[in-house]
């Protein structure tokens, strides 16, 4: 089971100054009275001291003489106090809190004996557990690729209603407004409505785990395939070492890596320059004679490709037609194979008339089909040998392409190398920087060869990941939580008909996604900004709450048992009244059918929902007066803040 509220108490700024404001549990508590007298500053005090990253409490006396502020939290056989200190001046919200667990009953403890050694984040942990969150669940965020832990902060969404929020047409749930609110309270709505499994909420936690592990692997393998030395950059530094006369020129020779590797090894041993030839050498202009050369060669590769790409082309265009020519001269197997032999030579192949020249046409016809069968199959053979000369070139044109960019990292390397060897003009010390160069390109290659490799471990994390996807495919959350808000969504139009809301004859459903309420009319969907005046948007706030505690406390959901509203009757009276407020009959009507339905929803939830109302209004109807707990007004002297702390103050 989840808590309420036993009180909210504040400790003033001098020796002794303790003020207690108790509430009922499990029941209606309101707290009326005088505009300026600190009811507002209730639902702020207790946002403080539920871990809030920010200080809500607003400027005027409850800042200027609170110095500590602190709630009592209670749950059947147990009690906790947490208390916060109020910012000191110019500084941001306090960091710490004291969080003390009590035997139930017990009284606030003075303000000598709390010590604020909690952090906000452990507090946030302590009072999620107290209101019976799962810390280990993960929900996937709505609009980012996070997951986010619920805590008691997210579950605070469903039991406030601040004064700018419990009549607004736009904002359904408390700091909805706020940036990336909504999204999430889209994210935690599944959760505490209990749509959210458990089993699935930890394999899309590992989801999101081997999706990391993956992202984490690759730039592994990204890392190592960057740091891996190129046989380009090799080759590149035999030359600068020949040119600063660290290796002799038939070194230029040796093309294999491990020789290569040999040579660099050899001229990092070499003490200074040898003798060599003639400095003015350029090493750039041969391997610019090399690249012409393949640039060439790669030219001609291509020309001999397309020209085979051509005859290809060509023998599949003769194929074509003399496979349709084959077709007809095909029918000759119609006629009589004993043309040649028999006595009747003169007579026609078909109907064995005397025709002279009968005999000789067909005679001419089978010659060109052979003859043509042949041809065919003179190019069928042709074919396969001209795909694999193609392959073959093409293979030839893609070796020719990576010793072009081999040549153009010589290029490079040599070049840079150059530019900086240009600016030292002793030998020695041209010897000097290759040698540098050369160590660390061994150095390099020697960590790739004694450490450890990485190992391409993508194929296994990929197949983790579709296993869990798959398994994911499953889940069934999306329906539940259809049916669930199904269910609250009657409750809310039974409860709209009880107040008399306009559209409450229409079916009306709860829209997590535009985190509204929307009713479906004849004439299209009526979201509650639509939906008329303030009493209506006042009405249909208060019946979905009241909906969504109702079922919080039937299924023993984490979310607090509590739901604050501040100053509901603001809908019935001008911006700019002050004083006692006193209701035309009409509204007084409207305002006691709120309350109304607010102890029909206490009776079904059997002690499981505490509401605490801070209100202008006084009605004397017992719906109203008999649940009363502190009226402060000012001609009694009454408020938040004690006027005999405002008084010692000025003295």
């Amino acid at each position: 089971m989840t808590f309420q509220i036993r009180a909210v108490t504040i400790y003033g700024k001098q020796p002794g100054q303790v003020h207690t404001v108790p509430f009922k549990p499990g029941g209606l508590n309101i707290v009326t009275g005088d505009s300026r007298r600190g009811k507002s500053a209730l639902l702020t005090i207790i946002d403080y001291c539920l871990a809030s990253s920010e200080y809500p409490v607003k400027s005027g006396k409850v800042r200027d003489y609170v110095s500590t502020f602190a709630i009592t939290l209670v749950k059947p056989g147990q009690q906790l106090f947490v208390a916060r200190r109020a910012p000191e001046a110019k500084k941001g919200v306090s960091t710490v809190l004291c969080v003390l667990s009590q035997a139930p009953g017990s009284p606030p403890p003075p303000l000598d004996d709390l010590r604020f050694v909690t952090p906000r984040d452990v507090a946030k942990d302590i009072l999620s557990d107290f209101c019976g969150i799962d810390r280990n669940i993960r929900v996937p965020a709505v609009g980012r690729a996070t997951l986010i832990a619920p805590s008691v902060r997210h579950a605070l969404f469903f039991c406030f209603q601040a004064q700018n929020e419990v009549a607004n047409e736009d904002v359904l749930f408390h700091s909805q407004g706020k940036e990336w609110r909504p999204n999430t309270i889209r994210g935690v709505i599944p959760y505490f409505l209990g749509a959210t499994d458990r089993e699935q909420a930890l394999l899309r936690s590992r989801l999101r785990l081997a999706r990391k592990d993956l992202s984490d692997h690759e730039a592994k393998l990204a890392a190592a395939r960057v740091l891996a030395p190129a046989a380009g950059q090799a080759q590149a530094l035999l030359t600068e070492a020949i040119e600063a006369r660290l290796l002799r020129p038939e070194a230029s020779h040796e093309t294999t890596a491990e020789g290569v590797l040999r040579l660099l090894r050899q001229a990092l041993l070499q003490r200074g320059p040898q003798a060599g030839p003639d400095p003015t050498d350029d090493p750039i202009s041969e391997l610019r004679t090399r690249r012409t050369e393949l640039r060439s060669n790669a030219s001609r590769a291509r020309a001999r490709i397309a020209d085979l790409k051509t005859a290809l082309a060509e023998n599949g265009e003769f194929t074509d037609q003399a496979n349709e020519q084959r077709a007809r001269l095909a029918t000759l197997g119609l006629l009589k194979r004993d043309l040649l032999d028999s006595p009747y030579g003169n007579s026609c192949p078909v109907c064995a008339g005397p025709v002279t020249p009968a005999n000789v046409t067909a005679t001419t016809l089978t010659m060109e089909l052979e003859h043509l069968q042949g041809d065919l199959h003179a190019i069928g053979r042709n074919t396969p040998a001209i795909e694999r000369m193609i392959s073959d070139e093409e293979g030839r044109l893609q070796e020719i392409r990576s010793q072009l960019a081999r040549n153009q990292e010589e290029i490079n390397e040599v070049t840079t190398a150059f530019r900086t060897l240009d600016q030292e003009p002793d030998d020695v010390r041209r010897a000097a920087i290759v040698q540098g160069r050369i160590s660390l390109y061994l150095d390099t290659a020697d960590q790739l060869a004694i450490g450890p490799r990485v190992e391409d471990r993508t194929e296994e994390l990929r197949t983790r990941i579709a296993e869990l996807e798959t398994l994911l495919s499953e889940d069934t959350q999306g329906d539940r939580l259809t049916s669930f808000l199904s269910l609250i969504n009657q409750e809310i139009r039974s409860k709209a008909q009880e107040l008399e809301l306009e559209h409450s004859s229409s079916m009306l459903r709860l829209d997590v996604n535009r985190l509204t309420v929307v009713a479906d009319t004849p004439d299209g969907p009526v979201p509650l900004k639509d939906m008329g005046s303030g009493d209506n948007h006042l009405g249909y706030h208060v019946a979905t709450l009241l909906s969504l505690h109702e079922w919080f406390a039937e299924n023993d959901n984490p979310v607090p048992g509590v739901l604050i509203l501040d100053q509901p009757s603001q809908v019935y009276f001008p911006p700019d009244h002050v004083g006692e407020e006193v209701l035309e009959s009409d509204d007084r009507i409207l305002l006691l059918n709120i309350f109304k339905a607010i102890h029909r929803t206490l009776r079904r939830t059997d002690g499981k929902l505490q509401v605490i109302v801070m209100e202008h209004a006084d009605l004397e109807d017992p719906a109203f007066s008999d649940h009363v707990e502190h009226r402060w007004r000012r001609r009694d002297g009454q408020a938040l803040v004690p006027a005999a702390w405002i008084t010692s103050e000025a003295d």
